[in-house]
């Protein structure tokens, strides 16, 4: 297995540090408002590497954490006129209920920043007593960003052009305006927990550092986040972990690519900015996340109605193959001629290549549409090994009637009004007058509705009509 590593700026082969098993931590969200596509596209992309890791028999400790404690949670509880508690909270159970119709599995460990102040403090002092932090006249105490030899190596940069070209807010008890904060003192009136230094609270970098160490150790495998996160925060993990302990921080780095809305910046100043939940009060929950799959993890994804279109499109391809194909019963799933399991696992082998493993899904969707019509026998395994793999991106597991019938609520046409049509059509089929029946299937497909017969009767999935621009 190979993965891009952003330390290192190249694919490596991936060897854990301890045999078949893998502890990875990825920096969560600040719980003030509800996630946002952004937010999405990391905790689909870490979702998928952890399912996979898992398929192929590593046992993953999964950690992301929630920021529950700075600035912007200090000002949107302040402004909401409600307690720090009750707004994270609430943020916190719609953050899961997002996840949850995303089918993102929940990690194995979710700390919170106010649950291990004392770690945090730990931690702290160790820096100040190594001579890496120290504790200014105004009660915050900061890291000294000079005194760690390797600072810039994750983001490839030298501390003197951050200098020159920074723009440092003037604050006369720092010593170098590089450095940064690692505990704030409290300001009259703010949530603030007791310190040698006095009452405060963390920065918000020092907390992924005490974190991350609590859940998986001084060393772990892979650390990952969202692209805005390299600099400062990774950058400034690095130098506050490896000062602190001594040993190398992380092995593998791996950073999700951004979400461009309309092939723009997602930005609330753009008006093009928009919330998991919104989105979903439009779009299938699966339709969204075969969007965040097709594209590679590391690379930008465009939000936009033709992009969303395209994914409903192609997730239609998959379930209209498995629709009327029963998979119970197959004993050994991934064991189909073809080599789509041998496939898909070299495209997820080399940098978890989504795209790739979508192709190879692709290609086992055609094999178990010729096998319905030619080999029947062989269609139930098809469609479990289809279903098995699909799993693995978090796809695929709907009912695929189910599915296919989704779509179908903007019709003029309601089911109970589709089947009293199909039903018109047996009789005229019946009657043998095929012209009438023949009529009604060109009625239906004009509105989307494709008729399926069979032994057991007749069946419709909903296909959109492809409208002219």
């Amino acid at each position: 297995m190979q993965i891009y590593n952003t330390l290192t700026r190249r694919k490596e082969p991936f060897t854990p540090i301890e045999p078949a098993k893998v502890r990875m931590y990825v920096c969560g969200m600040t719980v003030y408002d509800y996630c946002h596509l952004g937010h999405a596209r990391v905790m689909v992309a870490f979702d998928v590497i952890t399912r996979y890791l898992r398929h192929r028999g590593y046992d993953v400790t999964y950690v992301r954490n929630v920021t529950d404690i700075d600035d912007k949670i200090l000002r949107r509880a302040d402004e909401n006129g409600e307690t720090i508690s009750s707004l994270t909270e609430r943020m916190i159970e719609a953050m899961h209920e997002d996840e949850a119709r995303l089918s993102v599995l929940p990690p194995n460990h979710e700390p919170r920043a106010t649950r291990h102040i004392d770690d945090i403090l730990a931690m702290i002092e160790t820096l100040i007593s190594k001579g890496y932090a120290y504790a200014a006249d105004n009660g915050d105490v900061y890291y000294r960003v000079r005194r760690f030899e390797g600072y810039g190596k994750l983001n490839n940069r030298d501390l003197d052009e951050m200098r020159s070209g920074a723009r440092v807010e003037v604050d006369e008890h720092k010593e170098d305006p590089l450095d940064f904060v690692l505990w704030k003192a409290a300001k009259p009136g703010e949530a603030s927990w007791p310190s040698p230094w006095g009452e405060g609270r963390p920065g918000w970098h020092i907390e992924c550092s005490a974190m991350s160490k609590c859940c998986l150790g001084e060393t772990f495998d892979i650390h990952g986040g969202g692209p805005d996160l390299t600099f400062p925060h990774h950058e400034n993990e690095i130098a506050q972990s490896e000062a602190a302990n001594g040993k190398p921080f992380v092995n593998t780095w791996m950073h999700a690519g951004a979400v461009r809305v309309n092939h723009e910046k997602m930005s609330k100043s753009l008006g093009n900015f928009f919330t998991i939940r919104e989105v979903l009060e439009h779009h299938d929950p699966e339709v969204v996340r075969y969007l965040l799959v097709a594209s590679h993890y590391r690379s930008a994804i465009n939000y936009a109605p033709e992009s969303l279109a395209e994914a409903r499109k192609s997730l239609e391809r998959f379930y209209n193959a498995l629709e009327g194909v029963a998979p119970e019963g197959v004993e050994s799933p991934g064991e189909v001629d073809g080599g789509f399991d041998e496939r898909f696992t070299a495209a997820m082998d080399d940098d978890f290549n989504t795209p790739e493993a979508l192709s190879v899904l692709f290609d086992l969707a055609r094999e178990l549409n010729r096998a319905k019509k030619e080999s029947p026998g062989e269609a139930p395994a098809l469609a479990a090994e289809l279903g098995r793999l699909g799993a693995v991106l978090g796809l695929l597991q709907q009912d695929p009637a189910t599915f296919l019938k989704a779509g179908a609520g903007d019709l003029p046409l309601s089911e109970e009004q589709i089947q009293a049509k199909i039903d018109e059509r047996a009789a005229a089929k019946k009657a043998r007058d095929f012209v009438a029946a023949d009529g009604i299937r060109d009625e239906l497909a004009a509105l989307g509705i494709i008729l399926k017969d069979s032994r057991e009767g007749t069946s419709w999935v909903f296909e959109k009509p492809d409208v002219e621009a």
